[in-house]
């Protein structure tokens, strides 16, 4: 048996899986503040330490205590791994400091390692870590990502291995397969949406799985956050009014916005050459009051309770028809009924563009809808009825399973790293 963990590092949570004597994949807990889970946060939060020693920094759920402690006096960053393919991600502003993609990835491990109750004081000889097919962003820069990865998990293991986060999925879900299948496994995180298609041989085999094709697209649960902030929150912050600029009248740059409704980018927004922007716009604005909204949001560091409320919303609809989204915070107050029918129409686009790349899965695969035995539905978003109904039109409900939405990744991957040929799933 190999020393390998599994390491599903993602957009919004993070989870690690270690195979235990008796050959299954176990996940690796952490005590966290009111309850232990095998659910880490991919979140970080920078402080002053009360020692006078300078800048301390938290992660996971114990990040987000820090910051709801005292959120004007701290520097929270959530979803940064939506940036690691950015071009345009250089560093992020720290109070004084400027921190690299690989510099705010490598606190967050070892904090992640911190609060595993020892299980990882020893790093493991392998660690086989998860990859999307397609990294988030417009133009995603593949070589960079992995650069970036390179830098951020040197010496978290001896041999460093990524697999397709989707290929994770599989391994896992075929525990539960008894006999051979074509398979599509859908996983829906926060960044990215991946899609595999993997022949699995029957229980016994030498080699279970075979990777067939895959696709990805940039779109997943961040993508449906930023249509409801687009619909409930950018109206009142000014999205759409007028600044006075000599002696024409000018629509506020889009660019603010933009910015605004994607959390990764949001956390960055704090800083002063941005606010003193915002502060000028808003002495010019036709509507200042607006504008002084999206201020105090900014400078308040009130983004996670925004995007908490927002989570909060889009949850409730996969439950019910209809959700009140409620946020009261400093300078801002919303609230409103929103229907599921309403949420679906705002995010239509993101389904068809995910279908169209489903699409591409088979194609590259070889197979159609015919010949695709199983599919395995697995993320968060997975659980939204718009998302799954992609999935049951066109392969009916008796060919969909799921489970384990969180943690089926990093059991996959866990179960390649006992693979004695690891390399031959990597990429």
């Amino acid at each position: 048996m190999h020393d390998a963990i599994g390491l599903d590092f993602g957009t919004t949570n993070s989870v690690v899986a270690r195979v235990g004597s008796d050959g299954q994949p176990h996940l690796i807990d952490f005590a966290a503040p009111g309850e232990t889970s095998a659910v880490f946060r991919s979140a970080l939060c920078f402080y002053e330490d009360d020692s006078g020693r300078g800048l301390a920094c938290e992660a996971g759920p114990w990040a987000i205590a820090e910051y709801l402690e005292f959120p004007q006096g701290s520097r929270f960053l959530q979803s940064f791994k939506s940036v690691a393919a950015s071009a345009t991600f250089e560093h992020a502003s720290i109070f004084d400091k400027r921190m690299r993609f690989e510099e705010l990835g490598r606190l967050f491990l070892a904090k992640l390692a911190s609060h595993t109750g020892g299980a990882l004081a020893k790093p493991p000889q392998r660690v086989v870590v998860g990859r999307p097919v397609h990294y988030a962003g417009g133009r995603p820069d593949e070589t960079l990502a992995r650069q970036r990865y390179d830098a951020m998990f040197t010496g978290f293991g001896a041999e460093i291995h990524y697999v397709y986060e989707p290929l994770g999925a599989a391994f896992s879900y075929a525990a539960r397969v008894e006999d051979a299948a074509t398979i599509l496994v859908a996983d829906f995180g926060g960044g990215t949406s991946d899609f595999s298609v993997v022949r699995v041989a029957p229980p016994g085999a030498a080699k279970r799985c075979t990777p067939l094709g895959h696709a990805g697209i940039g779109i997943a649960g961040d993508q449906f956050d930023s249509r409801i902030v687009d619909k409930l929150v950018l109206p009142i912050l000014g999205y759409g009014g007028l600044y006075r600029s000599f002696d024409k009248q000018l629509e506020i740059p889009r660019g603010y916005f933009s910015d605004f409704n994607d959390w990764s980018r949001l956390a960055l927004m704090r800083n002063r050459r941005t606010l003193e922007e915002l502060h000028k716009l808003q002495r010019n604005a036709l509507d200042p009051e607006a504008i002084g909204r999206m201020i105090a949001i900014i400078d308040q560091e009130q983004g996670y309770r925004l995007y908490d409320a927002v989570g909060q919303l889009k949850r409730a609809l996969s439950q019910a028809d209809a959700a009140e989204f409620h946020f009261d915070g400093e300078g801002v107050k919303i609230d409103a009924t929103v229907t599921r029918a309403q949420f679906e129409r705002w995010i239509a686009d993101d389904l068809a563009r995910m279908a169209a790349t489903v699409d591409r899965a088979l194609a590259q695969a070889g197979v159609d809808e015919a010949g695709i035995d199983r599919v395995f539905l697995t993320g968060g978003t997975s659980l939204i009825p718009a998302v799954r109904a992609l999935f049951t039109q066109r392969f009916g409900e008796d060919r969909i399973a799921s489970g384990g939405e969180l943690t089926s990744i990093a059991n996959g991957l866990a179960l390649i790293g006992q693979e004695d040929d690891v390399a031959a799933w990597a990429v």
